[in-house]
């Protein structure tokens, strides 16, 4: 066994939780300041975007019975309401930008 696996494995369930949770505000502080990087950008290259991020979190939150809106999980995961980030920071996809997401978009009901 590795001296990785061994630690991860001697790790509790808190701690493992605690630190994926650091890294998931890291990873949504560090969107919130790449606010030249599109979605679509996102979505072409990796799968997934800002909006698939509030998404998951919105989906984690109604499995645990906690009340939380479309509209207010991508104000969590944008930092500001959608609207005024769309405003400030969304281009119009190019035509090659569109192209490559119709041809590499991910089913949406496997992510």
């Amino acid at each position: 066994m590795t001296e990785n696996n061994q630690q991860t494995e001697t790790m509790s369930d808190n701690q493992r939780e605690a630190l994926e949770a650091a890294a998931f505000r890291k990873l949504v502080s560090h969107l919130r300041d790449r606010t030249d990087v599109q979605n679509i950008d996102l979505m072409n290259l990796a799968g997934f975007c800002r909006n698939c991020l509030s998404n998951w979190y919105r989906e984690a939150a109604e499995e645990r019975d906690l009340p939380l809106s479309k509209e207010q999980s991508r104000e969590l995961i944008y930092g500001i309401p959608y609207e005024e980030w769309r405003s400030r920071h969304q281009t119009e996809a190019t035509a090659d930008q569109k192209a490559m997401f119709e041809q590499s978009k991910p089913d949406h009901e496997q992510l």
